[in-house]
């Protein structure tokens, strides 16, 4: 049954929770109450308007605000006892207090168990981010090695993302270094290929990869079929945690190699097990027994918390990444725990067994829920003695360590950001520091980038890329024209997305990478737009481009430079760095791109795959160029309309 209040349904249906399909029931709330009742008894009297038609069954409810952002999201066992509890004064904390006085409607989805409403209830914080949740930010994607399964002759490969059906993955691993890392051993080791379907097809003679002894070269007949899949399952084995196995399989042939006086095979040998030793090397914990299991250790103090994440596939340590959950003071740390795994788990597969430092609230709820998520029975422990012990132990000092790191940066970076409100004349230190750069040769494939920092340091998720519209002179570029286009489409979305500056989106500072003419362009399109309250500075290189001479210009009129090792200097320097280190990528990849096109990409109805046919089939765009109707009609997949159609791009001149 799905039960809205005040909500369309509609919007629910991309949810990854499937509920029953049922005719939404709508109930509109009580009255609104007098004026002069206080906030509070307000929003009591709005959450008691429901409790008539609340079923007393699993679900999920969100309370929000009057211009219909969220404010919380919650689970419930029983919808209508749980939302009672919130017309009870006298039992809700203080933060509870406030989130019932900025209620002014709520709505609800029923499902058939309370595992099933966890689940929903994690999806719908990250999709909502609300205020007064326990908010999981930093939610990158872990990186995987995957070992394909859909050609005769599998591919090695770093994989992000859905997976596929056709492959094998073995991770996840803590950052996308320790999977190259890890990739260039076993490359060494096992010589599997790396290179896509097309290259391999294409490949007339061995590549760069075969010479450096890294790839056993397929792609030319070097090795059997049944050769390289042996290849394939040892690396397989060596992933899934029987290294020692594979290494002493390895040890058995060198040595029957060298007693054969066969010496290059047993070099062969040596070297494969030296890449593999490599590998164990890096994996600094090693846990023989532990099989896959993920270590979570949280550790809490002056109301911040940090949960390390250690992963362990085949008993090796795959890596560890900190996470800083944003949460109210009062939170404790086995709520902040639970929630932290509902969400972190929402998008990704657990392992079989959760090793924790603390018990989590609901712990036999989250178990079952997991275990629905992963298909699998999962297993929660807290360990008390022993080997797990000590890895929960070792997992709980680097979250520590972690959080006392992450508050002295917080402390340093509070410092600087008051640094430079004194500077520039705010009234208080910014939250919220923008910076603008863009990124162009001669004009072409330009782009603009956006970077924003805040008392927390840079904030990725905030970057954004501008594709740069507006017409270049001839010759040259209009940098005062690009930087006039990225902040009249950074403002007026803004001004229509948060006309009440309600979410945090509007900046305090705005950074230009640039002299007057930047600040001059800038100062026009906010005037334009009627923004008065954003302070604007550009921020020039100094004679010769030197660092440390930087020129500062403000809408005031005034021109200052910093003395050499003002630390103000160094922050606002690392700010344009990094502004123009975002900008020049964007260029890189957009100008990589077009240099990747070619004209089969002009012609309607040629997408990767046909253009894959034709260039197998004719080996450049040259040969299809004078190819005649009937040969590429001939083309695999080729239609006789889509052949029409090339013949007529490159014979239209004709």
């Amino acid at each position: 049954m799905l039960l809205v209040v005040d909500a369309c349904p509609v919007k629910d249906k991309i949810l990854s929770m499937k509920t029953p399909d049922s005719a939404p029931i709508s109930v509109d709330p009580a009255p609104v109450t007098p004026a002069e009742k206080p906030d509070i008894l307000k929003g009591i009297e709005i959450i008691k308007s429901y409790l008539a038609v609340l079923p007393a069954t699993p679900g999920v409810y969100r309370m929000l605000k009057a211009d219909g952002s969220v404010l919380y999201v919650g689970k419930a066992r029983n919808l209508k006892k749980r939302v009672t509890s919130y017309t009870a004064m006298v039992k809700m904390e203080q933060r509870h207090l406030q989130m019932v006085s900025e209620t002014k409607t709520m709505e609800f989805i029923t499902t058939h168990t309370e595992a099933e409403a966890l689940l929903l209830e994690a999806n719908m914080i990250k999709r909502y981010m609300p205020r007064y949740n326990v908010l999981l930010r930093d939610d990158k994607s872990f990186p995987h090695i995957m070992i394909s399964r859909s050609h005769s002759f599998p591919q090695l490969l770093k994989h992000r993302g859905a997976r596929d059906p056709k492959a094998d993955y073995f991770g996840p691993f803590a950052s996308g270094g320790a999977v190259n890392q890890t990739i260039a051993a076993l490359q060494k080791a096992f010589l599997l290929r790396n290179c896509s379907d097309t290259v391999f097809e294409a490949r007339k003679r061995p590549c760069l990869q075969y010479q450096i002894k890294r790839c056993s070269g397929p792609c030319v007949g070097l090795i059997e079929s049944s050769e390289y899949l042996t290849l394939v399952d040892e690396c397989k084995s060596f992933l899934m945690g029987r290294s020692q196995s594979v290494l002493k399989d390895m040890a058995e042939k060198m040595q029957v190699s060298a007693e054969a006086q066969d010496y290059e095979t047993a070099a062969v040998y040596r070297n494969r097990i030296r890449a593999l030793s490599t590998i164990q090397a890096r994996q600094d914990i090693n846990i023989r027994g532990l099989g896959d299991a993920d270590v979570l250790a949280a550790h809490q103090a002056a109301g911040q918390t940090c949960i390390q994440v250690f992963f362990f596939r085949g008993g090796s340590n795959y890596g560890n990444r900190a996470y800083f959950p944003s949460h109210d003071d009062t939170v404790s740390l086995p709520d902040v725990l639970g929630s932290f795994m509902s969400q972190f788990y929402e998008d990704k597969e657990p392992p079989p067994l959760l090793l924790l430092s603390h018990r989590p609230s609901e712990l036999d709820l989250i178990t079952e829920a997991l275990s629905v998520r992963a298909e699998n029975r999962v297993e929660i422990l807290v360990p008390q003695r022993g080997t797990k012990k000590n890895i929960v132990d070792h997992a709980v000092v680097n979250a520590k360590d972690a959080l006392g790191r992450r508050m002295a940066e917080r402390t340093a970076q509070n410092r600087l950001l008051t640094g430079v409100g004194d500077l520039f004349g705010l009234d208080a230190a910014p939250k919220r520091i923008e910076v603008y750069d863009n990124s162009h040769i001669q004009g072409t494939n330009a782009v603009g980038a956006m970077i924003v920092a805040g008392p927390d340091g840079f904030i990725k998720a905030a970057y954004r890329k501008f594709n740069i519209k507006t017409s270049q002179p001839t010759g040259g570029g209009d940098d005062y024209g690009m930087m006039r286009e990225m902040l009249r489409r950074r403002f007026s979305r803004t001004q229509s997305e948060d006309p009440d500056r309600r979410t945090g989106a509007w900046p305090d500072l705005v950074l230009l990478d640039g002299g007057k003419g930047q600040l001059s362009a800038a100062e026009d399109v906010l005037s334009e737009l009627g923004v008065t309250d954003v302070t604007l500075v550009a921020i020039a290189k100094g004679p010769d481009r030197n660092a440390g001479r930087e020129q500062f210009f403000t809408s005031e009129g005034k021109e200052f430079t910093l003395e050499l090792r003002d630390p103000v200097l160094y922050f606002l320097q690392r700010l344009r760095d990094e502004a123009h280190r975002f900008a020049i990528g964007a260029h890189r990849t957009k100008r990589g791109k077009e240099l990747g096109r070619s004209e089969l990409d002009e012609i309607p109805g040629i997408g990767g795959s046909r253009r894959r046919a034709l260039l197998h089939h004719f080996g450049s765009v040259r040969a299809i160029a004078r190819a005649g109707l009937a040969d590429l009609g001939a083309v695999e997949g080729i239609s006789r309309t889509i052949a029409q159609k090339v013949y007529d791009h490159f014979h239209s001149h004709d």
